[in-house]
């Protein structure tokens, strides 16, 4: 009888929330060693997926993840490590969850995944009051210089007049830059509108596929071995 297939391990931006949650319930801060093993019982991760390696055999795999994971809670200034081996959220955590005390919607996550790409500090809003922003992201540790974020998990293309609500959005909050996230793509005069004032860039699924493989948000990288005869060897 073959073994029993072993369950697959969620990718880390999946980690985010338990380990939110978790160190919400803990204010003064729990083990790594802890968090690792209640994100893991969150997300219902039995004892055999427990035990699988990453390629290299360095860590365990659900390790490594949430460690990704409480790395971008970290980058988003909403978690710290004030002694090696010991995660504690800081005061902005603790206030992003008295905010959103329901699960976090995928949006959400993903403006908290996106908190490595190049920034210093992210900052997710969102629910009432919002003014349809999601996430700002400081590009230097003074927040002088900030890019308002909206995502959308659409189900048909995004038209001109949600471009056009996101650019009052951002005048309203005298922003100069600001990026909108869908999953799905625009019609031709919401392209036609983003193309016509400056400081908005349009992301649509295609794009956010391909920055999402470029920086491991929601997919697992592996090294494939191709190999190659080497005819020197029966020469």
């Amino acid at each position: 009888m073959s073994a029993p297939p072993i369950s697959p391990i969620p990718t880390y931006d999946r980690f985010i929330e338990p380990l939110l949650r978790l160190l919400a319930s803990r204010p003064e801060g729990v083990p790594a060693r802890e968090a690792h093993e209640a994100a893991a019982d969150a997300l219902g991760l039995d004892a055999a997926a427990r035990q699988q390696l990453l390629s290299s055999g360095a860590q365990l795999v659900y390790k490594n993840r949430a460690g990704w994971a409480h790395d971008r809670l970290k980058r988003a200034g909403l978690s710290d490590s004030p002694r090696r081996g010991w995660w504690q959220l800081t005061e902005a955590g603790r206030r992003f969850v008295a905010e959103h005390a329901g699960p976090l919607s995928a949006e959400q996550v993903a403006t908290l995944a996106m908190s490595h790409i190049d920034t210093r500090l992210l900052r997710p809003v969102g629910g009432s009051g919002d003014a349809g922003i999601d996430g700002i992201i400081s590009l230097d540790r003074l927040g002088l210089e900030k890019v308002y974020v909206q995502a959308k998990r659409w189900q048909g293309t995004v038209g001109r007049p949600e471009i056009q609500a996101f650019y009052g959005a951002l005048a309203g909050q005298r922003a100069k830059k600001g990026v909108f996230i869908t999953t799905s793509g625009y019609t031709a005069q919401a392209l036609q509108f983003a193309q016509s004032v400056e400081g908005i860039v349009l992301v649509d699924g295609v794009r956010l596929a391909g920055l999402m493989v470029d920086h491991e948000v929601g997919v697992t990288a592996r090294v494939l071995k191709v190999p190659k005869v080497d005819m020197d060897y029966f020469e």
